[in-house]
């Protein structure tokens, strides 16, 4: 079952990437492009998992996990840059 499951679910993820990409590249505004990157990180986490899972390596759980530190740093970041146009008061 998880033969023919998990390779449904990584084309669904990867459309869904895609269209974060596009989203990203095509914004109408700033904060829809800070909400398509945050989009983005976690549907690239989701993929990794769906990877791990398929190839039985542990280090696409490694991967995502700094995938996950390192978009949620990025996010706020670009936020607190949006809000006070500094990032280092």
């Amino acid at each position: 079952m998880l033969d023919s499951v998990i390779p449904i679910a990584l084309g669904l993820v990867t459309a869904a990437v895609a269209m974060s990409f596009w989203r990203l590249m095509c914004g109408p505004s700033m904060p829809d492009r800070i909400l398509a990157l945050d989009t983005l990180y976690i549907n690239t986490i989701a993929l990794l998992m769906l990877l791990g899972i398929h190839l039985g390596s542990a280090l696409f759980f490694e991967a995502a996990l700094l995938i996950a530190l390192m978009g949620f740093i990025g996010t706020v970041a670009l936020c607190k840059y949006l809000l006070r146009g500094d990032i280092i008061e």
